[in-house]
Protein backbone atom coordinates (compact mmCIF):
# COMPACT_ATOMS: atom_id res chain seq x y z
CA UNK A 1 0.00 0.00 0.00
CA UNK A 2 1.48 3.61 -0.75
CA UNK A 3 2.50 5.91 1.76
CA UNK A 4 1.67 8.61 -0.17
CA UNK A 5 -1.84 9.77 -2.01
CA UNK A 6 -2.44 13.07 -3.44
CA UNK A 7 -5.67 14.92 -2.09
CA UNK A 8 -7.39 14.34 -5.63
CA UNK A 9 -6.18 10.76 -5.66
CA UNK A 10 -9.38 8.73 -6.13
CA UNK A 11 -9.90 6.52 -3.29
CA UNK A 12 -12.49 3.01 -3.81
CA UNK A 13 -13.72 4.25 -0.21
CA UNK A 14 -15.60 7.28 0.50
CA UNK A 15 -12.44 9.80 2.06
CA UNK A 16 -13.96 9.92 5.28
CA UNK A 17 -14.13 6.75 5.90
CA UNK A 18 -10.31 6.48 5.34
CA UNK A 19 -9.06 8.52 9.17
CA UNK A 20 -7.18 5.78 9.58
CA UNK A 21 -5.16 6.06 6.65
CA UNK A 22 -5.53 9.60 5.86
CA UNK A 23 -6.23 11.30 9.03
CA UNK A 24 -8.80 13.75 9.92
CA UNK A 25 -7.62 16.62 8.00
CA UNK A 26 -6.01 14.97 5.04
CA UNK A 27 -9.36 12.50 4.66
CA UNK A 28 -11.26 16.36 4.41
CA UNK A 29 -8.78 17.49 2.40
CA UNK A 30 -9.24 14.07 -0.09
CA UNK A 31 -13.24 14.58 0.08
CA UNK A 32 -13.43 18.25 -0.47
CA UNK A 33 -10.81 17.38 -3.54
CA UNK A 34 -11.97 14.60 -5.06
CA UNK A 35 -15.41 14.12 -3.99
CA UNK A 36 -16.86 17.54 -3.72
CA UNK A 37 -15.02 19.33 -6.40
CA UNK A 38 -13.94 22.36 -4.37
CA UNK A 39 -11.14 24.63 -5.34
CA UNK A 40 -8.68 23.53 -2.57
CA UNK A 41 -5.13 24.44 -2.37
CA UNK A 42 -3.30 21.30 -3.81
CA UNK A 43 -1.39 18.93 -2.14
CA UNK A 44 -0.72 15.62 -0.96
CA UNK A 45 -0.85 13.27 2.23
CA UNK A 46 1.59 10.94 4.10
CA UNK A 47 -0.39 8.44 5.91
CA UNK A 48 -0.40 7.17 9.04
CA UNK A 49 0.97 3.90 7.99
CA UNK A 50 4.14 6.38 7.61
CA UNK A 51 4.32 7.48 10.63
CA UNK A 52 3.87 3.96 12.15
CA UNK A 53 6.77 2.35 10.29
CA UNK A 54 8.73 5.67 11.20
CA UNK A 55 7.91 5.34 15.04
CA UNK A 56 9.14 1.62 14.55
CA UNK A 57 12.38 2.05 12.93
CA UNK A 58 13.36 5.30 10.90
CA UNK A 59 12.17 6.56 7.77
CA UNK A 60 10.63 4.11 5.94
CA UNK A 61 11.67 2.53 2.76
CA UNK A 62 10.47 4.21 -0.38
CA UNK A 63 9.09 7.32 1.37
CA UNK A 64 11.72 9.70 -0.15
CA UNK A 65 10.66 8.04 -3.53
CA UNK A 66 6.68 8.83 -3.52
CA UNK A 67 7.18 11.79 -1.65
CA UNK A 68 9.59 13.08 -4.63
CA UNK A 69 6.91 12.01 -6.63
CA UNK A 70 4.18 13.61 -5.47
CA UNK A 71 6.01 16.76 -4.82
CA UNK A 72 6.56 16.52 -9.00
CA UNK A 73 3.15 16.08 -9.34
CA UNK A 74 2.15 18.83 -6.89
CA UNK A 75 4.83 21.30 -8.97
CA UNK A 76 3.34 20.39 -12.18
CA UNK A 77 -0.41 21.53 -11.30
CA UNK A 78 0.96 24.94 -9.66
CA UNK A 79 3.29 25.54 -12.55
CA UNK A 80 6.15 26.07 -10.50
CA UNK A 81 8.95 24.81 -8.30
CA UNK A 82 10.20 24.79 -4.52
CA UNK A 83 12.98 26.76 -3.99
CA UNK A 84 12.74 28.36 -7.73
CA UNK A 85 14.82 31.54 -7.64
CA UNK A 86 12.23 33.43 -10.21
CA UNK A 87 8.89 31.98 -8.76
CA UNK A 88 9.18 29.36 -6.24
CA UNK A 89 6.41 27.25 -4.92
CA UNK A 90 5.93 27.58 -1.20
CA UNK A 91 3.88 24.83 1.09
CA UNK A 92 2.85 24.03 4.75
CA UNK A 93 3.42 20.59 6.56
CA UNK A 94 0.57 19.94 8.99
CA UNK A 95 0.03 17.41 11.27
CA UNK A 96 -3.57 15.50 10.79
CA UNK A 97 -4.45 12.44 13.13
CA UNK A 98 -7.31 10.55 12.94
CA UNK A 99 -8.70 12.55 16.16
CA UNK A 100 -8.42 16.38 16.36
CA UNK A 101 -6.01 17.84 18.55
CA UNK A 102 -5.56 21.38 18.21
CA UNK A 103 -2.01 22.56 19.29
CA UNK A 104 -0.53 19.47 20.33
CA UNK A 105 1.54 18.54 17.28
CA UNK A 106 3.89 20.87 14.70
CA UNK A 107 3.34 22.84 11.59
CA UNK A 108 5.90 23.87 9.36
CA UNK A 109 4.67 26.99 7.25
CA UNK A 110 6.91 29.03 4.22
CA UNK A 111 8.96 25.71 3.39
CA UNK A 112 10.59 26.12 0.14
CA UNK A 113 12.17 29.57 0.63
CA UNK A 114 16.25 30.57 1.09
CA UNK A 115 18.47 33.03 0.21
CA UNK A 116 17.53 32.72 -3.61
CA UNK A 117 13.92 31.82 -4.00
CA UNK A 118 13.05 34.54 -1.40
CA UNK A 119 14.22 37.18 -3.59
CA UNK A 120 12.41 35.23 -6.64
CA UNK A 121 9.07 35.55 -4.40
CA UNK A 122 10.46 39.22 -3.80
CA UNK A 123 10.15 39.83 -7.90
CA UNK A 124 7.39 37.52 -8.20
CA UNK A 125 5.09 39.34 -5.63
CA UNK A 126 6.69 43.04 -6.37
CA UNK A 127 6.64 43.08 -2.46
CA UNK A 128 10.05 42.46 -1.10
CA UNK A 129 8.62 43.32 2.61
CA UNK A 130 6.43 40.91 2.29
CA UNK A 131 9.14 38.02 0.65
CA UNK A 132 11.16 38.64 3.79
CA UNK A 133 8.74 38.59 6.59
CA UNK A 134 7.94 35.08 5.04
CA UNK A 135 11.45 34.21 4.87
CA UNK A 136 11.79 34.89 8.73
CA UNK A 137 8.41 34.07 9.91
CA UNK A 138 9.93 30.15 8.22
CA UNK A 139 13.36 30.07 9.58
CA UNK A 140 12.24 31.28 13.30
CA UNK A 141 9.31 28.23 12.86
CA UNK A 142 11.87 26.02 11.30
CA UNK A 143 14.68 25.99 14.05
CA UNK A 144 12.31 25.66 16.72
CA UNK A 145 10.12 23.12 15.53
CA UNK A 146 12.51 20.93 13.64
CA UNK A 147 15.70 21.87 15.09
CA UNK A 148 14.70 22.41 18.26
CA UNK A 149 16.50 25.82 19.11
CA UNK A 150 14.12 27.66 21.77
CA UNK A 151 11.87 30.18 20.52
CA UNK A 152 12.99 32.89 22.90
CA UNK A 153 15.94 33.54 21.02
CA UNK A 154 13.87 34.70 17.92
CA UNK A 155 11.85 36.73 19.88
CA UNK A 156 14.24 38.95 21.73
CA UNK A 157 15.77 39.84 18.25
CA UNK A 158 11.85 40.34 16.83
CA UNK A 159 11.02 42.31 19.94
CA UNK A 160 14.14 44.23 19.87
CA UNK A 161 13.67 45.10 15.73
CA UNK A 162 10.08 46.24 16.61
CA UNK A 163 11.46 48.66 19.31
CA UNK A 164 14.07 50.14 16.87
CA UNK A 165 11.32 50.23 14.57
CA UNK A 166 8.98 52.12 17.01
CA UNK A 167 5.74 49.96 16.39
CA UNK A 168 4.14 47.34 18.52
CA UNK A 169 3.17 45.41 15.39
CA UNK A 170 4.93 42.82 13.69
CA UNK A 171 3.70 44.75 10.12
CA UNK A 172 5.40 47.91 11.44
CA UNK A 173 9.06 46.12 10.76
CA UNK A 174 10.15 47.71 7.59
CA UNK A 175 12.22 45.51 5.08
CA UNK A 176 15.61 46.54 5.91
CA UNK A 177 14.70 45.13 9.64
CA UNK A 178 13.26 42.06 7.88
CA UNK A 179 16.52 41.56 6.55
CA UNK A 180 18.63 41.65 9.39
CA UNK A 181 16.13 39.57 11.07
CA UNK A 182 16.50 36.91 8.55
CA UNK A 183 20.74 36.97 8.72
CA UNK A 184 20.87 36.67 12.52
CA UNK A 185 17.88 33.69 12.69
CA UNK A 186 20.63 32.41 10.25
CA UNK A 187 23.44 32.28 12.80
CA UNK A 188 21.45 31.73 15.46
CA UNK A 189 20.50 28.13 13.98
CA UNK A 190 24.05 28.06 12.77
CA UNK A 191 25.72 28.43 16.51
CA UNK A 192 23.03 26.10 17.67
CA UNK A 193 23.82 23.51 15.34
CA UNK A 194 27.23 24.24 13.88
CA UNK A 195 25.66 23.87 10.28
CA UNK A 196 23.90 26.66 8.50
CA UNK A 197 20.47 26.99 7.55
CA UNK A 198 19.00 24.27 5.11
CA UNK A 199 18.96 26.08 1.51
CA UNK A 200 17.86 22.86 0.02
CA UNK A 201 14.30 22.36 -0.08
CA UNK A 202 14.36 18.11 -0.44
CA UNK A 203 16.14 18.79 3.10
CA UNK A 204 13.91 21.04 4.42
CA UNK A 205 10.73 19.07 3.77
CA UNK A 206 12.17 15.57 4.92
CA UNK A 207 13.39 17.30 8.62
CA UNK A 208 9.88 18.90 8.76
CA UNK A 209 8.22 15.30 7.87
CA UNK A 210 9.99 13.89 10.73
CA UNK A 211 9.18 17.00 13.38
CA UNK A 212 5.56 16.16 12.22
CA UNK A 213 5.77 12.08 13.23
CA UNK A 214 8.16 12.99 16.05
CA UNK A 215 5.35 15.29 17.68
CA UNK A 216 3.50 12.91 17.70
CA UNK A 217 5.01 11.75 20.87
CA UNK A 218 5.70 14.91 22.08
CA UNK A 219 4.58 15.57 25.58
CA UNK A 220 2.05 17.61 24.75
CA UNK A 221 0.59 15.08 22.54
CA UNK A 222 1.05 12.34 24.90
CA UNK A 223 -0.66 14.25 28.18
CA UNK A 224 -3.52 15.02 25.67
CA UNK A 225 -4.30 11.70 24.09
CA UNK A 226 -4.42 10.48 27.56
CA UNK A 227 -6.65 12.81 28.89
CA UNK A 228 -9.23 12.12 25.44
CA UNK A 229 -8.67 8.11 25.95
CA UNK A 230 -7.29 8.54 22.35
CA UNK A 231 -4.90 5.42 21.48
CA UNK A 232 -0.97 6.15 21.39
CA UNK A 233 -0.15 3.97 18.83
CA UNK A 234 -2.25 5.55 15.66
CA UNK A 235 0.24 7.88 14.29
CA UNK A 236 -0.82 10.51 12.36
CA UNK A 237 -0.75 11.60 8.68
CA UNK A 238 1.07 14.41 7.43
CA UNK A 239 -0.39 16.92 4.63
CA UNK A 240 1.92 19.02 2.36
CA UNK A 241 -0.02 21.91 0.60
CA UNK A 242 0.78 25.06 -1.44
CA UNK A 243 0.86 27.80 0.76
CA UNK A 244 -1.85 30.27 1.05
CA UNK A 245 -0.43 33.63 2.82
CA UNK A 246 -2.29 35.51 5.08
CA UNK A 247 0.72 38.22 5.90
CA UNK A 248 0.12 39.74 2.59
CA UNK A 249 -1.49 42.91 3.40
CA UNK A 250 -4.79 44.30 4.63
CA UNK A 251 -6.72 42.04 2.39
CA UNK A 252 -5.35 38.48 3.63
CA UNK A 253 -5.48 37.18 7.21
CA UNK A 254 -6.30 33.97 8.58
CA UNK A 255 -9.56 32.37 10.22
CA UNK A 256 -11.59 29.79 11.45
CA UNK A 257 -15.10 29.01 10.11
CA UNK A 258 -18.14 26.77 10.56
CA UNK A 259 -20.83 25.77 8.99
CA UNK A 260 -22.81 25.43 12.55
CA UNK A 261 -22.62 27.48 15.21
CA UNK A 262 -20.45 25.35 17.20
CA UNK A 263 -22.40 26.59 20.71
CA UNK A 264 -25.69 25.35 19.80
CA UNK A 265 -25.06 23.44 16.29
CA UNK A 266 -27.12 25.77 14.78
CA UNK A 267 -26.80 26.04 10.50
CA UNK A 268 -25.38 28.51 9.47
CA UNK A 269 -22.41 30.33 8.94
CA UNK A 270 -19.58 31.28 11.99
CA UNK A 271 -16.20 32.07 12.66
CA UNK A 272 -13.67 34.72 13.23
CA UNK A 273 -10.64 35.84 11.64
CA UNK A 274 -7.88 37.97 12.06
CA UNK A 275 -6.40 40.37 8.88
CA UNK A 276 -2.77 40.57 8.21
CA UNK A 277 -2.27 38.18 11.81
CA UNK A 278 1.21 38.84 13.67
CA UNK A 279 1.30 35.26 15.51
CA UNK A 280 4.48 33.17 14.88
CA UNK A 281 1.91 30.48 12.84
CA UNK A 282 -1.67 32.38 12.76
CA UNK A 283 -3.02 33.37 16.27
CA UNK A 284 -1.91 35.21 18.69
CA UNK A 285 -3.01 34.63 21.90
CA UNK A 286 -3.31 39.28 22.76
CA UNK A 287 -5.03 39.78 18.99
CA UNK A 288 -8.79 40.25 19.14
CA UNK A 289 -10.25 38.37 16.06
CA UNK A 290 -13.21 39.55 14.10
CA UNK A 291 -16.28 37.65 14.17
CA UNK A 292 -18.57 36.43 10.73
CA UNK A 293 -21.17 36.90 9.49
CA UNK A 294 -21.60 40.10 12.05
CA UNK A 295 -18.86 41.89 10.96
CA UNK A 296 -19.93 41.42 7.29
CA UNK A 297 -21.73 44.61 7.42
CA UNK A 298 -18.26 46.70 8.33
CA UNK A 299 -16.31 44.88 5.71
CA UNK A 300 -17.95 42.60 3.33
CA UNK A 301 -14.99 42.53 0.85
CA UNK A 302 -12.42 41.81 3.41
CA UNK A 303 -14.60 38.68 5.20
CA UNK A 304 -14.72 35.44 3.30
CA UNK A 305 -18.42 34.12 2.66
CA UNK A 306 -17.99 30.56 3.90
CA UNK A 307 -21.66 28.79 3.02
CA UNK A 308 -21.87 25.84 1.99
CA UNK A 309 -22.20 25.22 -2.11
CA UNK A 310 -22.85 21.73 -2.37
CA UNK A 311 -25.94 19.22 -1.17
CA UNK A 312 -24.77 16.81 1.34
CA UNK A 313 -22.61 19.39 3.02
CA UNK A 314 -21.04 18.12 6.85
CA UNK A 315 -19.84 20.65 8.88
CA UNK A 316 -15.99 21.07 8.51
CA UNK A 317 -13.88 23.23 10.37
CA UNK A 318 -11.21 25.78 8.34
CA UNK A 319 -8.81 27.77 8.23
CA UNK A 320 -8.95 30.30 4.81
CA UNK A 321 -6.94 32.55 3.97
CA UNK A 322 -8.45 35.97 2.08
CA UNK A 323 -6.94 37.01 -1.56
CA UNK A 324 -4.24 40.05 -1.80
CA UNK A 325 -4.29 39.56 -5.16
CA UNK A 326 -6.07 37.84 -8.23
CA UNK A 327 -4.07 35.18 -9.60
CA UNK A 328 -4.24 33.55 -13.32
CA UNK A 329 -2.62 30.14 -11.86
CA UNK A 330 -4.70 29.39 -9.06
CA UNK A 331 -7.84 28.94 -7.72
CA UNK A 332 -8.60 29.75 -3.99
CA UNK A 333 -7.60 30.62 0.00
CA UNK A 334 -7.94 28.09 2.40
CA UNK A 335 -4.53 26.32 3.70
CA UNK A 336 -6.68 23.72 5.76
CA UNK A 337 -10.68 21.70 5.10
CA UNK A 338 -13.03 24.33 4.43
CA UNK A 339 -14.84 26.20 2.05
CA UNK A 340 -13.11 28.27 -0.78
CA UNK A 341 -15.44 31.42 -1.80
CA UNK A 342 -15.11 34.93 -1.10
CA UNK A 343 -18.45 36.97 -1.00
CA UNK A 344 -17.88 38.93 -4.02
CA UNK A 345 -15.13 37.26 -5.47
CA UNK A 346 -15.38 33.96 -7.64
CA UNK A 347 -13.00 31.18 -6.58
CA UNK A 348 -11.12 31.82 -9.48
CA UNK A 349 -9.38 34.75 -8.59
CA UNK A 350 -8.67 33.60 -5.26
CA UNK A 351 -5.29 33.33 -4.62
CA UNK A 352 -3.04 30.36 -3.22
CA UNK A 353 1.11 30.69 -4.03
Amino acid sequence: MPFVYDFDHKHRRPPMEMKDLLGGKGANLAEMTSVLDLPVPHGFTITTDACRAYMAGGWPDGLSEEVARARGRLEKMMGNSLGDSADPLLVSVRSGAKFSMPGMMDTVLNLGLNDESVEGLAKQTNDERFAFDSYRRFVAMYGRIVLGIDGEEFDTLLEAAKELAGTASDAGIPTELLRYLVDSYKTIVERATGAPFAQDPDAQLRGAIEAVFQSWNGQRAIAYREHEGIAHDLGTAVNIQAMVFGNRDQRSGTGVGFTRDPATGAKGEYGDFLITPRAKTSWPASATPSLFPRSRSRSRRSTPSCSPSSPGWRPITATCAIPSSPSSRTNCGCSRPGWASGPETPPSAWRST
